[in-house]
């Protein structure tokens, strides 16, 4: 599976709502599970660095900014649904925007080549919503990139053919009746194969993915 995930699954996985903000994959590091913390990292880290990148931050910085933000991931997980009840990614972002302006004070007290007004400049230009939450063209390609990355945590778990109903429903925007005769299997078989993957995704990550 390659490329750019299209809208229309964006929309799918809105629909598949079902209220609940347990998260596998986060009670899962909660509980320090080596495999889901790097299944977190691999997830979320792309979307940290295009964040930090987003901001300004050289190679170089971004890969230090990245490392602060995770270690208070680790040492705030067990806190963050009580707290803030929301998306995974709305909380990360925050952590990831007070370690980028962390790092711009720094570099403005220490008057280094970017220049104390540089510096002063970019936190003030530092967005209060996190950046794929935009109609940005770029945002909006990583966050289809972030979705992908997800599909792919989920896509072990299911035999090809519910899969492929998924996919032809959810992502080529086939209509039902075509899948069904196309793969010989009921209509009711094609809904369920997309609501299965749907909730799985869901149930995964603890949020709807947009």
């Amino acid at each position: 599976m390659a490329g750019r995930v299209p809208h229309n699954v964006h929309m799918a996985i809105q629909e598949s709502s079902f209220g609940s903000t347990s998260s596998d994959l986060i009670s899962r590091v909660r509980a320090r599970d080596d495999d889901a913390w790097r299944r977190l990292v691999d997830l979320y880290g792309p979307l940290v660095i295009y964040w930090c990148r987003r901001s300004r931050l050289d190679s170089s910085d971004a890969a230090d900014v990245v490392q602060e933000v995770f270690a208070s991931v680790a040492g705030a997980i067990d806190q963050y649904q009580a707290r803030e009840g929301g998306r995974f990614r709305g909380w990360l972002w925050t952590i990831t925007r007070n370690k980028i302006h962390d790092h711009f004070r720094r570099i403005e007290k220490q008057g280094q080549a970017v220049g104390g007004t540089a510096a002063h400049q970019r936190i003030a230009e530092l967005p209060d919503y996190q950046p794929d939450e935009s109609s940005d063209a770029e945002d909006q390609q990583q966050l289809s990139q972030f979705l992908h990355r997800a599909l792919e945590v989920v896509r072990v778990e299911f035999e090809e053919n519910t899969w492929k109903a998924f996919w032809r429903a959810a992502i080529d925007g086939d209509s039902t009746s075509d899948i069904a005769a196309d793969m010989g299997i009921s209509a009711n078989g094609v809904r369920q194969a997309k609501s299965r993957v749907l909730r799985r995704l869901r149930d995964e990550l603890g949020e709807d993915p947009l």
